[in-house]
């Protein structure tokens, strides 16, 4: 079990990294973005190839951050039904998601799309617009992401496997939605204690003022 938790944290650290590089890609966009927009109205000029290069940029970070995304616990959960169940179910739910969704449509998605990015590549597809970039690196990121995508299920599985097994602590939150939600309790409570302490605290003065 130890190899095959040290490949799950292979797995994760190679997915993190990825992730907090193509993370980038954002903010250069972003510059893209703005660079297009000032180019057009100060000087009329545009380029199908910058505007392009934004949504390759934006399919870039949504496709190869998915990863990353399911390692932090950040992808689509129905939160009101998960919150109520126990960690040892929510395991046993993601084990079956993974082992029995995940997976295979990974699988059939890696199937159907490298040979979809390869004649892309040996046609040297380009874009239908005029002065636009070549089509298959962004066709190349579909595989991409789902063999990813898939390592990542894996590892997954290993972890909720050792946890259950009591090899591994259960850290696995609920990611910002989860968060979220605790620092509301805690600042509930907070605010009550204060109440309460100001309470007594008007309480005791009242009393003190009697005697």
């Amino acid at each position: 079990m130890q190899g095959m938790l040290r490949l799950s944290r292979a797995i994760d650290a190679l997915n993190i990294g990825i992730g907090k590089i193509v993370a980038w890609a954002i903010f250069l966009a972003v510059v893209i973005s703005a660079g297009n927009a000032i180019v057009r109205k100060v000087f009329n000029i545009s380029s199908n190839a910058w505007l392009e290069a934004q949504w390759v940029l934006f399919g870039m970070v949504f496709l190869l951050c998915a990863a990353w995304t399911l390692i932090a616990n950040e992808h689509i959960r129905i939160d009101v039904v998960s919150s109520m169940l126990s960690k040892r179910t929510r395991n046993w739910i993601d084990m079956i998601g993974h082992a029995f969704f995940l997976i295979p449509i990974c699988l059939v998605i890696m199937y159907t799309a490298w040979p979809f990015f390869w004649r892309s590549m040996l046609q040297n597809e380009q874009s239908s617009n005029a002065g636009g970039l070549p089509v298959y690196p962004a066709k190349f990121l579909v595989p991409l992401c789902f063999t990813l995508l898939l390592v990542q299920a894996v590892s997954e599985l290993i972890k909720r496997w050792a946890i259950m097994q009591g090899q591994l602590e259960d850290v696995t939150g609920g990611g910002h939605h989860e968060a979220a939600e605790a620092e509301a309790a805690r600042l509930r409570e907070a605010l009550a204690e204060e109440a309460e302490a100001r309470a007594k605290a008007a309480i005791v003065a009242a009393s003190g003022q009697k005697n």
